[in-house]
């Protein structure tokens, strides 16, 4: 019986391969592997937390479960926007932890083969970008698709998960 369930666990990860979740931040897109995506919100009231960095706006209570966020646009140094009826939470789970991503506005879910999937380049200081794991290409599209194991550093996730809870 476990064989055949192995199985399944298998199949299950072979149709996620591939496909990510599109959003945008100023006009830019960018993507998110779908085994990392939990569920998508509409932005709601967050509880501000005192002495945690600024892109870190709080938390939400998502059916019972308190889940930290943070705002994408503050963690890669953008410049903070007024939230609206397009703006939503991504609520991904990285290293067990589930962590809410505030994002302008979901896009779509696109499949893009790893042939369709670039190294991205290093930056002219030399050193490359720590949140992108490729550039993808979907028709005339391009998509900046992020490391989400790289989207948070060690600490940072130790300080979320000590936020997350069942209220």
């Amino acid at each position: 019986m476990s064989e055949v369930y192995n199985e399944n666990i298998a199949f299950e990860e072979d149709t996620q391969k591939g496909r990510f979740l599109t959003f945008t931040l100023e006009g830019e897109i960018y993507g998110i592997e779908i085994k990392h995506v939990t569920e998508i919100i509409g932005i709601q009231a967050i509880t501000k937390v005192p002495e945690v960095p600024a892109y870190v706006k709080g938390i939400i209570n998502l059916r019972g479960k308190i889940i930290p966020v943070i705002d994408v646009r503050l963690k890669f140094g953008k410049e903070p926007m007024e939230y609206d009826d397009r703006t939503c939470i991504i609520v991904i789970e990285i290293a067990e932890v589930s962590v809410g991503l505030i994002v302008d506005n979901v896009d779509e879910v696109l499949t893009i083969e790893d042939s369709d999937i670039a190294v991205p380049p290093a930056s002219k200081t030399g050193f490359e970008n720590k949140y992108i794991k490729g550039i993808g290409k979907a028709g005339d599209k391009i998509q900046l698709l992020l490391d989400c194991e790289k989207l948070l550093k060690n600490e940072e996730l130790e300080i979320l998960d000590g936020m997350n809870s069942e209220a």
